[in-house]
């Protein structure tokens, strides 16, 4: 039972708690196209790769689950995640399992114009997106919408590319610096980060996490408290059956005076997820009990509230040959 984890980067927590909850029973291998990845080093085996685009990746990854006995795999960055789905049954005939959801899912998720659309067609309350400038522009003269609001990439992760415009001069200066960009209202309400997991056998969902964001940092949750709240829970329940997802996703959220705005999902571990772990809910655990072929029984809600996560940094000194494999 030996787990592959894909672009590792700086997740070193993902590796150690997977490490920590497999126990013996299986191995942590760790994929990067950098030899700099402080979470290779915490994985029983490390891979240097070529980057995700090159021609030639997905063999490559094929070749270390075999070489490495791997039954799961999944990945941490976004556009990787719709790689894996497109390769789900070459995977499967391996004897892998992915850890995710669909290639639909994944793709819909990475493009927040789409993901906007579904949510609109479903009726949730979400935060307003438009691609067209002069339709935006005319929305704010209705009243519809008010600065300020950003500026970012339809299809982007990790917060990279984003803006914060005051007027209408800036929309144009943004839209003209580069192509595929939308606007998307600026929210002011409590901002809130769910992590949840649906079993990769029943399709059910199987757990659910809430925090308060105090701080953020690069895209990812610094600073956070735990918390519950019956009708999130029915809320994310229904997206869930909704949409069919599976395995980790994680969805941000605004509370805007009792009514909670979708914003986006990141169908994978999100970057506050050791909150979760530390707070007692184990999603390696569940990944386990997958691997192992059996389905889960849910736990929602199973957590104290007001644990409070504060991030920090740590340090990783590597000697000699010991980055080079």
């Amino acid at each position: 039972m030996n787990v592959l984890v894909l672009s590792c980067g700086t997740r070193n927590k993902i590796i150690r708690y997977l490490k920590r909850e497999l126990a013996g029973r299986g191995r942590v291998v760790a994929t990067d196209m950098s030899p700099h990845a402080p979470a290779l080093y915490d994985a029983d085996q490390h891979y240097i790769v070529p980057r995700m685009t090159a021609e030639g990746y997905i063999d490559v990854i094929f070749e270390i689950c075999r070489k490495e006995q791997i039954t799961g795999v999944f990945s941490l960055i976004d556009p990787e995640l719709s790689l894996l789905a497109q390769h789900e049954e070459a995977f499967r005939e391996l004897g892998v399992l992915v850890f995710g959801s669909s290639y639909e899912l994944c793709e819909r998720c990475l493009n927040k114009w789409e993901m906007y659309l579904w949510l609109e067609r479903h009726g949730y309350a979400c935060v307003k997106n438009y691609i067209q400038k002069q339709e935006f522009f005319q929305a704010v003269r209705d009243g519809v919408i008010s600065y300020p609001v950003f500026v970012k990439p339809i299809c982007g992760s990790a917060s990279m590319a984003i803006s914060k415009a005051e007027d209408e001069e800036t929309i144009e200066f943004l839209f003209r610096r580069s192509n595929g960009m939308l606007i998307q209202e600026y929210q002011r309400g409590q901002e809130i980060g769910v992590d949840c997991y649906i079993d990769m056998i029943s399709g059910e969902l199987i757990s659910i996490f809430a925090k308060k964001k105090l701080a953020m940092r690069a895209g990812e949750t610094d600073k956070s408290i735990s918390f519950k709240d019956g009708p999130l829970f029915d809320l994310v329940g229904r997206f869930v059956r909704e949409s069919g997802f599976r395995g980790q996703i994680d969805i941000d959220l605004f509370d805007c005076e009792g009514t909670y705005y979708i914003s986006e999902v990141n169908p994978r571990f999100g970057g506050g997820y050791p909150h979760a772990y530390e707070a007692g809910v184990n999603h390696m655990k569940y990944m386990i009990c997958n691997l192992l072929g059996q389905a889960n029984v849910p736990e929602i809600g199973k957590y104290e509230e007001g644990i409070v996560m504060m991030k920090y940094h740590e340090l990783m000194m590597l000697r000699g040959e010991d980055h080079i494999r």
